[in-house]
């Protein structure tokens, strides 16, 4: 079952931090703290692509053995309308708000499930070290609502594995909250951000609300 974002902020007591200490949590600890601090947190380092491969992090997988997979449970807990959902998961009916391009849709086939920190980028920024459990884990993210996104798969694939420093939702009214919650994933999986992608986002950041942000560390 995937867990919305009022689920994951009730799972556990906030504890606010400041950036010297955003360090010092461990899996399952949630912190709380404004989103340009959560970008401060986080360490800079150049990104590295050596070894990646997609099938790395394996996906999609039924974790709890309910008949749906990830990609499944996430059509299901983001449907505007809800679809019809057969004994084997297979949906049909239903609609779906895409906000990277401000869009309806009422066929499933026409969504993909963003990694809104794209596989290949979270390789670039730590994942390269990870075990094939963490690695399955990320790429299957159900315990916070901002990992995974049903999108247009056009938009989608038009991002691919850029992160901000090169690509930003079509949808302007929605890249505060693509910056946030960029920064909030990355925060979870205690992921890198390269010079680029730090100046990006702090610029982005710059016409936002500095809003506080509530995450559960995954590691």
């Amino acid at each position: 079952m995937r867990l919305t974002r009022s689920h994951a902020a009730a799972a556990a007591l906030a504890v606010l931090l400041s950036p010297a200490t955003a360090h010092a949590v461990g899996p399952g600890d949630t912190v709380a703290l404004p989103v340009r601090d959560a970008l401060h947190a986080l360490t800079i380092q150049t990104e590295n692509r050596t070894g990646y491969e997609r099938s790395k992090f394996r996906h999609w997988v039924d974790a709890d053995r309910d008949s749906c997979n990830t990609r499944q449970e996430v059509l299901l807990e983001e449907a505007v309308t809800a679809p019809v959902q057969d004994a084997n998961c297979v949906l049909t009916g239903g609609s779906w708000y895409s906000p990277y391009d401000d869009t309806y849709f009422t066929q499933a086939r026409a969504l993909d499930i963003d990694h809104l920190v794209p596989l290949a980028e979270s390789w670039d920024s730590g994942a390269s070290t990870w075990t094939t459990a963490e690695r399955q884990a990320y790429a299957n993210d159900l315990g916070d609502a901002r990992a995974l996104i049903a999108v247009s798969a056009t938009t989608n694939r038009s991002k691919s594995d850029q992160d901000p420093a090169t690509w930003q939702p079509p949808a302007a009214d929605y890249r505060c909250t693509y910056a946030t919650d960029w920064i909030a994933v990355k925060t979870r999986w205690g992921l890198t951000v390269d010079p680029a992608e730090q100046t990006a986002l702090t610029e982005a950041l710059a016409g936002c609300p500095n809003s506080p942000i509530e995450v559960t560390h995954a590691r």
